[in-house]
């Protein structure tokens, strides 16, 4: 696990080491998958994330293992069965801003285009969301679907009404200026 945080700083910090830098100091993500059977929510709190504002890019990074559920045994299916952790251990997401207007202290609609890897599976993907930019902070947070299939995460037929083939993601982040 070591090795993809290692990986994943040494492939972002590079990028992003003249600009004005932010980095996580709370991270929210939530998935929501609502079926027929039974609604299912699970959350990490645990998301890194980099910021930099001056070259509009962002990027970041959710241990799998970290998301929790009300039922320890979804937990325990999302984990081996699914999303296969030990395998996958973490879903990325690296990318730019679309539409930022970097001297602007307000709330702005934006939108980041990237690449997510989720189950090993990496896609091109857009999402809109919000950024709150301040003197020594920044505030993300943005709201999308994911199609479980485009990961190559498999559902097994028996239990079809039970897990939405999309899932809502919510992802949150505050950030302090480096």
């Amino acid at each position: 696990m070591r090795k993809y945080w290692l990986l994943f700083f040494a492939v972002v910090l590079p990028a992003i080491v003249f600009g004005q830098q932010y980095r996580s100091i709370k991270g929210y993500v939530r998935f929501y998958s609502e079926a027929p059977v039974e609604n299912i929510e699970a959350v990490s709190i645990e998301g890194t994330s980099i910021v930099d504002f001056s070259e509009e890019a962002i990027a970041f990074s959710i241990p799998i293992r970290s998301f929790h559920f009300k039922k320890s045994l979804m937990q325990e299916h999302f984990n081996e069965n699914y999303m296969e952790s030990e395998k996958y251990p973490t879903a990325t997401f690296s990318g730019k801003f679309i539409g930022l207007d970097k001297n602007k202290k307000a709330v702005q609609k934006i939108k980041a285009v990237g690449k997510m890897k989720i189950h090993g599976v990496e896609r091109d993907i857009s999402v809109e969301g919000e950024i709150t930019p301040g003197d020594n902070y920044l505030k993300v947070k943005s709201k999308f679907n994911i199609a479980l299939a485009d990961y190559d995460i498999k559902i097994p037929s028996i239990v079809t009404y039970n897990i939405s083939e999309v899932v809502e993601v919510t992802v949150l982040f505050d950030y302090a200026k480096l």
